[in-house]
């Protein structure tokens, strides 16, 4: 069928079918090569573009359409994820399915969403690569033009077992993929709903230039929660300069906290809110905003998400410098009118304090990522000399040996022919070899 295809002119074609044995394969690309023709799958679940009303598919649902552009191996987990977006109002601008990337690949995928103009995010998952080079060359130029957020499975033993016998190929080495997602500057998250968080955050938020998170609140023991988390994580809690303390000094009650979080006392209004908010935007003392309100009847949560987002808009239309500004209203029904505000304004919100810190930490693992992305490699140190003729030798060897993994011997006599240093090791095939390489050593020690 593929080669009736190609014959009649067809330049793509999408292989849902599942059971495509490694002959059928092969005799499929056979077919489609002298047409150009590329095929996405097998055992996919299709290709789908809201954005034309295409749904080449077995979906159960059409989704909305958006501006997120989803890349994944799993066809059963874009379903899930097509059903969890529509009952959030999230939309794609493309859904990819590519099974088991007989053909076209993440890399061709990444390659192409880098230049699309309908994608304001790429949201990727993996269970294993092929062709490597290709994807981080890909990646690196996707990653330059928008968010590109991943979630790799198979990060311990247990998962990459299940991913082997899910897509028949090998899941790989979780900390190489960890190393090449952050040298191609992408962010990976581990929670499906991360995903769209992450999506949100980067493409939404003014770009974070540092790491210092400062924690504006009514609560004292909703902001000590949110620094905890901060520590937990590794993030870096902003310190108050005497400058920004007099300043809040001037707009505050005598009775707050005078550190943060910058804790504004539970009888806060809209007004007190905003006034702290415009001190703490115009501050250097730091680099993001995060925002928490806990419900108290002696103000009106809702009143002042509104006094919050003038205060941000206000400062957009003065053409200031905008800084990453988050939210926290804590409690269910009290807080769900002042979420939908922000979720209006595309003001990140979050339900609670932990997941806040979290989606902070998001915009600082980016920015990290991206640092690294533009880091070019170091010479090679003086003095540290290449041997390629040896290294290539231990390659050749242990390939001949039909070998996948490296033993000790040849693993440090390749990092000696890059120059590396090592200790020496030595081959002890009995107890007496054993003997007397260690009186040797003792001797030459």
């Amino acid at each position: 069928m593929i080669g009736e295809l190609g014959a009649k002119g067809t330049r793509a074609a999408v292989v849902i079918s599942a059971g495509v044995t490694p002959p059928l394969r092969q005799a499929m690309l056979d077919a489609a090569r002298p047409y150009l023709l590329r095929i996405q799958g097998p055992n996919c679940i299709g290709l789908m573009l809201p954005r034309i009303a295409l749904n080449a598919s077995f979906c159960h649902r059409s989704p909305l359409a958006g501006d997120l552009a989803l890349v994944s191996q799993s066809g059963a987990l874009i379903t899930g994820i097509i059903d969890w977006a529509a009952g959030r109002g999230v939309g794609f601008s493309h859904i990819v399915s590519l099974g088991d990337m007989a053909d076209v690949d993440f890399g061709d995928t990444l390659d192409y969403l880098a230049a699309d103009t309908n994608s304001r995010a790429i949201l990727l998952y993996i269970e294993q690569l092929t062709h490597p080079a290709k994807f981080m060359s890909a990646a690196r130029r996707a990653a330059r033009s928008k968010p590109v957020v991943v979630i790799k499975s198979g990060r311990h033993a247990e998962g990459a077992r299940a991913a082997q016998s899910h897509t028949g190929a090998l899941a790989g080495s979780d900390a190489a993929y960890e190393a090449a997602f952050r040298r191609a500057g992408l962010l990976r998250v581990h929670e499906l709903q991360d995903l769209f968080i992450a999506a949100e955050m980067l493409s939404r938020q003014p770009k974070l230039v540092g790491e210092r998170l400062m924690i504006l609140t009514n609560g004292g023991g909703a902001g000590v929660l949110a620094a905890d988390r901060l520590a937990d994580l590794g993030g870096v809690l902003a310190k108050l300069s005497p400058t920004t303390t007099a300043s809040l000094d001037a707009v505050l009650p005598p009775t707050w906290s005078h550190n943060n979080p910058v804790d504004i006392i539970g009888d806060a209004d809209g007004r007190r809110y905003a006034a702290a908010l415009d001190v703490l935007l115009d501050t250097v003392d730091a680099d993001a905003i995060l925002v928490m309100n806990c419900p108290t009847a002696l103000a009106s949560g809702t009143d002042v998400a509104r006094a919050v987002m003038d205060s941000a808009a206000n400062r957009r239309a003065a053409g200031k410098v905008t800084k990453p500004l988050l939210t926290n209203w804590l409690g269910d029904a009290a807080a769900a009118p002042a979420r939908q505000l922000f979720a209006g304004e595309r003001i990140a919100t979050f339900e609670t304090p932990a997941a806040a810190v979290e989606g902070f930490m998001q915009l600082v693992r980016y920015r990290r990522a991206q640092d690294e992305l533009m880091r070019t490699p170091p010479p090679m140190p003086p003095g540290m000399t290449f041997d390629a003729t040896a290294a290539r030798a231990v390659i050749d060897r242990s390939l001949a040996r039909g070998q996948t993994m490296l033993s000790e011997i040849d693993a440090k006599a390749l990092l000696a022919a890059y120059g590396i240093p090592i200790v020496e090791p030595a081959v002890a095939r009995t107890a007496d070899d054993a003997a007397a390489i260690a009186r040797t050593q003792l001797a030459s020690n």
